[in-house]
């Protein structure tokens, strides 16, 4: 299985930066694509960010030039730098991946737990 553990969540005033990261373990074989979803208060969860393996990425029109998603293969992690923070972002973010176990079986989807970030003055 996988394991997913992410970090960086809290409480931020609005034009504020945070950092989250979520590193995978487990017995994997291949993460595909990485990303960060997100889910507020009485709505939908929606994708944020997401990254290809080869570093192609994809962005919430509500986020881009905002928010950058970098990931390290090597140490099966992906980032999601959020700058000028506004409380519409406030919400819980979830890591995503698409991971292999085993060489020639399809990838599976699996979620992080979560992590509250928190926009308010």
């Amino acid at each position: 299985q996988v394991q997913l553990v992410e970090s960086g969540g809290g409480l931020v005033q609005p034009g504020g930066s945070l950092r989250l990261s979520c590193a995978a373990s487990g017995s994997i074989f291949r993460i595909s694509a990485m990303g960060w979803y997100r889910q507020a208060s009485g709505r939908q969860r929606e994708l944020v960010a997401a990254i290809t393996r080869g570093g192609s990425t994809n962005y919430a029109g509500s986020v881009k030039g905002r928010f950058t998603i970098s990931r390290d293969n090597a140490k099966n992690t992906v980032y999601l730098q959020m700058n000028s923070l506004e409380p519409e972002d406030t919400a819980v973010y979830y890591c995503n991946v698409l991971a292999t176990l085993r060489f020639g079986n399809n990838p599976d989807t699996y979620w992080g737990q979560g992590t509250q970030v928190t926009v308010s003055s």
